[in-house]
């Protein structure tokens, strides 16, 4: 049976605790009575809120993955792209120019997904409220009590932008009456220094307040190549002749040979793949009664790091992989403010009301060196490129509430409904300065992308009822119906068009809305957009025993269409996901089995990509493409060899298959286009979707030494995948990442008086695995990896 199960597919959680940060205190007294002791040989029951209850996850009929406190902390795990591995179907790609990291989920992601112009395709919430844009990818987690990361459309309960999927992270509440706490320092290679805390302090008898800080950074990876070294007389051989064509081209504005200005090659100073990031929470707790509770939290988060390098994929002779020829030095200054409050009221023993609001305010700037040293300029003027991204300013506020009325206890029909408003306020200026040679040289074409106010406004009402039909079988229904406005207010795309001005690259101190400038405005993005759609779910399952639950459901996912560069409109996308999955416990308790087989028919996929116009002007084309066919199957099991022996797999099978679509991007070297509109594309009908292994698995083993004076816990963890496509143009192998294997390794002491020590090793074999891919320059291919090998230890104490 346990062969069946694995073939079938999957879902298991990887905790070993339950503790739902939402759920009501009998909900909590309840998971701890049926939790079994550490050294017993069942495994810990575990709780989740997937269906908007605190519900066991052997008793919920979703594809859920949960990740406790303990399990984020053996993994070393502080941001989204450190879960991925954990949770069978997920990815996440770093984006080094806007600094993001975007997320694919059963084989469905947006890599354009960076900036508010195009929403991500799997969703973020934090304690239920919705994380719009993709930087809260990059922002560090820190004292939470869990991660549930649910696949599928989850547009029914969840909503917002959840059409592939969902990802619920849950900050530990205050605790009235407790004085507990923790600490925890951190040393590792790359000078990485860690810091974290937590501290619950009672207040009185009705409240309590929580602080919790961490800080972590480390010097980058990337080391800085030397500059070129090219004589002089090669200099004027190579630039003479350009000088002289200019010359004759604009006698008004002539230019005279210069050597290359070594100066402006970075040397010194922070180097790429950087990490500087810092986190305060204040959390409180207000609970006068049984009936009534109010948690509420600020949360302050900087980012003073750097963007992650796109390195050649061939080193050039005689310089380091992990080196880059840069001659624009890496900057991140971002700033987040954040508000949660959610406020729960038994009505009575029939009828529970929450009230659920947030608010969030982000401010940043980066500077991001997008050539990448490719090619060696051979002078001021001729063989390289210099290209800049730069997000001068960026900032977005948005703020949600939602108010859900549910029933309580055991019922013939378990029902909840609810409403949901949320408003975003968006704006970016983004600029590219692109210079022949090096930035000494002639403009090769520039612009700025202001968009200085770009509005969400999303509202919708929901509902969604279970009926016992009996103690075993249970069918569920769900309905949300959603209406979205996307509005831009004075957006603008300027370039550079008078070669008699100085050929100098764009700054911030520019105006390129002043026409002395040099820029003219090219598109103006003014629109407004607006769409509805009825999105729902059907379920049945069935317990089989106590021990074993089947279930098959067909739900549905929307995300809202939008508005492109030249305020021209795009499309929704929906996706159906018809579904089957096992949940199953063996061995008395010791092994754990969840599994789910899925096909998923996604129409009019929003394909993002920069592009080239006929008239050579650059922007932002987003189009539906006819959609995609998917399907899977995934597994996870969770197993207690002995009582000190314990072993975790994850495992996902995706078939992806891309319908209709020609596509373009600037990223690629793509042959010219036969659909007007673009200048260059290619017809990637049938194509295999990017991030999408055709088979990845995960497999974690850890023993329990039982000392006197504490436990010694070593641990290992490995993950492979095939072969994977960085890209829906599956251009070759260098925008492909070969079949990988990455392993981690740790080491845990824990003494019984309350302190510890772990040690950890990631990446053991320092493998290069690719995240994604280019060749925008002279065809010179480039990557973005994961980190190289690192180690490190790490000493804390619980009080």
């Amino acid at each position: 049976m346990a062969i069946l199960a694995l073939v079938a597919g999957t879902n298991v959680a990887y905790a070993t605790e339950a503790a739902d940060a939402q759920a009501g205190a009998a909900e909590q007294a309840q998971a701890q009575a049926q939790a079994p002791a550490a050294d017993s040989g069942k495994m810990t029951e575990v709780y989740v809120t997937a269906t908007k209850r605190s519900t066991s996850l052997q008793k919920t009929p979703v594809a859920v993955t949960a990740l406790n406190s303990a399990a984020l902390d053996d993994n070393h795990v502080q941001t989204l792209q450190d879960v991925v591995n954990l949770v069978p179907g997920f990815a996440a790609t770093s984006q080094g120019d806007h600094g993001v990291t975007t997320l694919t989920l059963r084989g469905i992601g947006n890599d354009s997904a960076k900036t508010e112009y195009a929403d991500p395709e799997v969703a973020s919430f934090v304690d239920g409220i919705y994380s719009p844009r993709p930087e809260g990818a990059t922002a560090l987690l820190f004292d939470l009590e869990a991660i549930e990361v649910l696949r599928g459309p989850q547009g029914t309960l969840w909503g917002r932008n959840s059409s592939v999927g969902a990802v619920n992270m849950q900050t530990v509440k205050p605790e009235i009456g407790s004085n507990a706490g923790n600490f925890e320092l951190g040393y590792g290679n790359y000078n990485r220094l860690g810091a974290r805390g937590a501290f619950n302090i009672p207040i009185n008898d009705t409240m309590a307040m929580r602080v919790s800080v961490v800080h972590e950074q480390h010097d980058g990876y990337v080391d800085y190549q030397a500059a070129p070294n090219v004589s002089l007389a090669a200099q004027h051989a190579a630039a003479d002749p350009e000088i002289a064509k200019w010359n004759a081209a604009h006698p008004g504005n002539p230019i005279a040979f210069q050597p290359i200005n070594t100066n402006l090659f970075v040397r010194n100073g922070a180097k790429y793949n950087a990490q500087d990031q810092s986190a305060a929470r204040v959390s409180f707790l207000w609970q006068p009664s049984t009936q009534l509770k109010w948690n509420v939290s600020f949360e302050h988060y900087i980012d003073r790091g750097t963007p992650n390098m796109n390195l050649l994929q061939v080193a050039r002779p005689g310089e380091d992989f992990w080196s880059t020829l840069a001659d624009t030095a890496p900057y991140i200054h971002r700033d987040a403010n954040s508000f949660r409050s959610r406020l729960d009221y038994q009505i009575n023993n029939d009828v529970a009301l929450a009230y659920i609001a947030g608010y969030s305010h982000f401010t940043g700037s980066s500077t991001f060196d997008q050539d990448g040293g490719t090619v060696v300029p051979t002078s001021f003027l001729t063989g390289g490129s210099h290209q800049e991204d730069n997000t001068v300013w960026s900032k977005y506020k948005n703020y949600s509430h939602e108010l859900e009325i549910q029933s309580t206890g055991k019922r013939d029909v378990d029902w909840l409904l609810g409403l949901y408003y949320a408003n975003e306020d968006n704006g970016i200026r983004f600029d590219i300065p692109i210079m022949n040679g090096t930035q000494q040289g002639t403009v090769g074409w520039q612009g700025s992308f202001v968009q200085p106010k770009e509005t969400v406004d999303s509202s919708a009402v929901f509902g969604q009822a279970t009926w016992n039909v009996s103690e075993s079988l249970h069918l569920t229904g769900g309905l949300r119906y959603t209406s979205d406005k996307r509005s831009n207010i004075g957006g603008t795309n300027n370039q550079y068009t008078n070669p008699d001005l100085p050929q100098l690259p764009i700054s911030p101190s520019i105006d390129p809305l002043n026409p002395a400038s040099g820029f003219v405005t090219y598109q103006r993005n003014d629109g407004e957009f607006k769409d509805h759609k009825l999105t729902g779910l059907v379920r049945v399952n069935y317990d089989i025993d106590k021990n074993n639950m089947v279930y098959a459901s067909v739900s549905t996912g929307y995300k809202s269409g939008g508005l492109q560069d030249g305020g021209q409109p795009y499309g929704s996308e929906t996706l159906t996901n018809y579904e089957v999955g096992s949940k199953s416990t063996f061995l008395g308790g010791a092994l754990r089995m969840n599994n789910a087989a899925y096909f998923e028919k996604f129409k009019d996929f929003q394909f993002s990509a920069p592009v080239t116009y006929p008239d050579g002007s650059r922007g932002l084309a987003t189009s539906n493409a006819e959609g995609a066919n998917i399907w899977g199957i995934e597994t996870e099991i969770a197993a207690k060899l002995t009582k000190v022996d314990r072993v975790q797999l994850t495992a996902a099978y995706t078939h992806a298959t891309l319908k209709h679509l020609i596509g373009g991007s600037n990223d690629y070297q793509l042959p010219a286009c036969p659909v007007p509109g673009i200048s260059t594309c290619l017809d990637v009908t049938g194509n295999t979707m990017p991030h999408s292994p055709k088979f990845s698995a995960q497999l974690m083993y850890q023993h329990t030494f039982h000392l006197a004076d504490g436990t010694l816990i070593p641990r290992i963890s490995t993950h492979y995948e095939t072969a994977s496509w960085l890209s829906v143009f599956n251009l070759g192998d260098q925008d492909r990442q070969k079949a990988y294997n990455r392993t981690d390794l740790g080491l845990r002491y824990d003494a019984n008086s309350k302190w510890y020590f772990d040690a950890f090793v990631r990446n053991v074999e320092d493998g290069k695995v690719k995240t994604s891919a280019m060749n925008s320059f002279n065809g010179v291919w480039q990557a973005q990896y994961l980190p190289p090998r690192t180690f490190g230890i790490n000493v804390g104490r619980s009080f």
